[in-house]
């Protein structure tokens, strides 16, 4: 299993994927109907994958067997920095699925129309 988790990239893309359509949603559950609130739904659910993405990374590492210490030895600039860098690279991934996720969430609105 954590062959398939780590050494893959397979698994780790389906499930950073599955994120950016499952983020929007439940941001949706939170934030109200209209078209101001759709906008700060996709920042927010921006701002969140990149931040979930960027720990996950690091949680990879520590999968792979890498120390915490080891991965904090360059300081907390430089890790911000890497760790940063993978998560936007990322955003070819969950980007486009995020944003059809947002885009279809008008059509379950009952309060407003587009």
């Amino acid at each position: 299993m954590g062959e398939l988790i780590a050494d893959s990239l397979f698994l780790p893309a389906l499930i950073i994927a599955a994120l950016g359509f499952v983020v929007p949603r439940l941001l949706a559950q939170v934030l109200p109907e209209g078209v101001t609130p759709l906008m700060l739904n996709a920042l927010l659910s921006t701002l969140i994958l990149f931040l979930i993405v960027a720990s996950f990374f690091v949680g990879l590492y520590l999968w792979q067997g890498m120390p915490f210490a080891q991965i904090m030895a360059p300081g907390w600039a430089e890790n911000i920095s890497f760790f940063g860098r993978l998560g936007l690279m990322s955003a070819i991934i969950w980007g486009p699925i995020m944003l059809l996720s947002v885009a279809a969430l008008p059509r379950k609105w009952v309060n407003k129309t587009w």
